[in-house]
């Protein structure tokens, strides 16, 4: 009698799953038809219904994670391809978006967890590339964009990180010729042409800011009062200098109280020896404040450089009276001379 209703409680669950497992498919069928037609909030509830009869079915959540990819619900898109992984840990295509997708919410050890399952996927090397110049491993970012790059010569994005890689591990010349690969494939970023513009600046090569200012500037680069001055003072540096000082004083015209553009200027005419417009600046600075002592002291050092060395002598040691901190300044500079 027990092995009898066994075989007949058997018997009654059999066609429960099989109505089951029939309801899954037709809701499936029915999901990826409306995904067929980009109706994705209905495939989406389809794709749910077939999972409500079939809690293993492992097409349904993977193509309820497209959809939902599709709609950027990307937290419901997570949850699916996760339930994919848990029930067949090794499936491809649920590792592959999984792993985009927490690259994208800055979980870079999650994302190169995945990626290194996946190395068959198209775009693992690059995540785990990128996931390393994120978590600051720029000698590991470097080598796996390097690999990359060799693969992908027209990826301009992986070139670019390829440049911020260098920059991370300070080799600026290698960075300057990465940022320059990636402008060339994709001359739309013109904050990269600004980027590298400021790397020049940096790099002290002037002419070269020069060019990738102004590309930055042509291509719609919004031109701030930073960019301007950047711009401005790459002019002179690189020996424009009329074109350069008008740009900076047309900046000062807007900011008459503020010194600073004059004393750069002072200082970068003092620098190439050009002592009279050098003398211009400090002069102006004076007449805004006659007690600017750095203004005074260079008026005098200018004197000395133009021979007159008395009156320049005498400026120095006006100004030193009035900020002795100059005086370890004129100490430098003896010291420099020789004297």
């Amino acid at each position: 009698m027990k092995n009898l209703l066994l075989v007949l409680s058997v018997l009654a669950v059999m066609p429960a799953m099989a109505v089951n497992s029939d309801s899954a498919k037709f809701y499936f069928n029915k999901g990826v038809e409306e995904q067929n037609a980009r109706r994705f909030l209905v495939a989406s509830r389809a794709f749910d219904k077939a999972i409500a009869f079939d809690s293993n079915f492992i097409d349904a959540y993977l193509q309820n994670g497209y959809v939902n990819l599709a709609m950027r619900k990307t937290d419901n898109a997570m949850s699916n391809f996760s339930k994919v992984i848990d029930l067949d840990p090794n499936n491809v295509l649920a590792v592959k978006e999984l792993a985009e997708l927490y690259f994208s919410y800055r979980q870079f050890d999650k994302a190169m967890t995945l990626a290194q399952k996946c190395t068959s996927c198209p775009n693992a090397e690059k995540i785990i590339a990128m996931s390393n110049f994120h978590l600051e491993n720029f000698e590991l970012a470097i080598k796996g964009l390097l690999s990359y790059s060799k693969k992908n010569p027209a990826d301009a994005e992986a070139f670019y990180m390829l440049a911020s890689s260098y920059l991370g591990t300070e080799q600026n010349k290698e960075a300057a010729k990465y940022y320059q690969k990636a402008i060339e494939l994709d001359a739309s970023r013109v904050n990269w042409m600004n980027e590298l513009g400021i790397l020049y600046y940096e790099m002290n090569d002037f002419k070269n800011a020069v060019i990738y200012f102004n590309k930055a500037k042509e291509k719609g680069f919004p031109p701030s009062a930073s960019f301007i001055e950047n711009l401005a003072y790459s002019y002179v540096y690189s020996g424009d200098f009329a074109t350069g000082e008008k740009m900076l004083m047309d900046q000062w015209a807007k900011k008459p109280g503020n010194k600073d553009i004059l004393r750069d200027l002072a200082d970068a005419y003092y620098e190439r020896k050009l002592f009279d417009k050098s003398l211009e600046f400090c002069q102006k600075l004076l007449e805004m404040d006659m007690k600017d002592a750095k203004a005074m002291y260079q008026a005098g050092m200018c004197f000395q450089k133009k021979g007159d060395k008395d009156r320049g002598q005498g400026l120095c040691d006006k100004a030193i009276e009035i900020d002795p901190t100059l005086a370890s300044m004129r100490k430098q500079q003896m010291m420099g001379a020789g004297l």
